[in-house]
């Protein structure tokens, strides 16, 4: 005889196993589309590391690539190309030697076409030396229409000084004033001091083949007397070499003691000998207008030195240049021991 309690036991255990079977098909979906989640997941996932691993393969090439370049073959490189505009400007320098090229840059600028120039004369000035301009005007450079006559020769003088230390002083008003009334004066903005002088000479010739096309550039002293059909003369006879440095040539001695008045803080680099190299002396030389055009070209690397004479010789030194050894620009002192006579 069965009890109530033993009567009631069976339906519950029979919905306990249908709740139990959709519970299973519930948790084999739900582990079905995890699967399907997961897998597509790790497919993408996959072709994003295919991806990666391919970029990653054309970065390490390409790094590779620019880590096994030497970087001083391309400063090389770069010089190479300088060295070659060098001498793309030299071959330029020549055509206009040639006559190939007629157009001549004006002082403000402006090109036009002219004959081309004999040369530009740079008298190197200083301040509180106006007696000294002065007494070349009146002697052989000329003012007014007198000057304008001799540039219609082919010949252009100009005074070259700079700027005073302390800009826009009485020094630099006085030198504007002259050239309002001589307007014969090149004001360059370059600082007017004796250690200065180098830098000085160099951006003369700068400024000069920048405003003038010319067969040659001449530097000259303010205590120098120039005999300008003579120079003429004696620069047109060397027009026909491309590279001409003509001076009166000199190789002094280099001095080391810091009290001599000849002084050169770089002496130790011109040999046990202690002598210069060969160079023009200082009163007066010229320079062709290609030697011009690489002083132009090239300001900002060349050497200066001490002395401005020994300096200028130094930018030519490795060139193919003719050194002329003309000994009409050598200077002989006058009684008065501050002027010489040129040619």
């Amino acid at each position: 005889m069965r009890s109530r309690g033993s009567s009631n036991r069976l339906p519950n255990s029979g919905g306990f196993g249908f709740h139990s079977r959709i519970s299973a098909l519930v948790l084999s979906m739900f582990a079905t589309m995890a699967t399907i989640y997961v897998a597509a997941r790790m497919w993408q996932d996959a072709e994003s590391r295919v991806y990666l691993i391919q970029q990653l393969h054309t970065t390490t090439a390409l790094g590779n690539s620019a880590i096994s370049v030497d970087n001083k073959l391309k400063v090389e490189a770069c010089r190479e190309q300088v060295h070659k505009l060098s001498a793309l400007e030299m071959d330029l320098s020549a055509a206009r030697q040639e006559g190939f090229v007629s157009k001549e840059r004006s002082e403000n600028g402006s090109t036009h076409s002219k004959k081309r120039l004999l040369a530009v004369i740079g008298i190197i000035t200083t301040f509180g030396r106006k007696k000294n301009r002065d007494a070349i005007r009146k002697a052989w450079m000329g003012s007014g229409a007198a000057l304008r006559k001799l540039e219609e020769k082919g010949i252009v003088v100009r005074f070259v000084i700079g700027r005073s230390a302390n800009r826009r002083d009485s020094l630099d008003r006085e030198i504007d004033n002259e050239h309002r009334q001589t307007d014969d004066i090149i004001v360059l903005n370059q600082v007017e001091a004796p250690e200065e002088c180098s830098n000085k000479i160099k951006f003369f010739f700068v400024h000069a083949v920048e405003s003038w096309d010319a067969e040659f550039y001449v530097k000259v002293n303010d205590d120098v007397y120039v005999n300008i059909d003579t120079l003429g003369a004696t620069l047109s006879a060397h027009s026909d070499k491309p590279r001409v440095y003509m001076g009166c040539m000199k190789s002094g001695q280099v001095f080391s003691e810091p009290t001599h008045k000849w002084y050169e803080p770089d002496w130790w680099k011109f040999g046990d000998a202690k002598s210069y190299f060969r160079h023009a002396s200082g009163e007066i030389y010229a320079i062709s207008s290609a030697l011009a055009q690489f002083i132009s070209i090239n300001r900002s690397i060349l050497r200066i030195y001490a002395h401005d004479d020994v300096s200028a010789g130094s930018w030519f030194i490795g060139l193919d240049v003719k050194h002329v050894d003309e000994r009409k620009f050598c200077c002989s002192p006058s009684s008065t021991g501050s002027i010489c006579t040129a040619i």
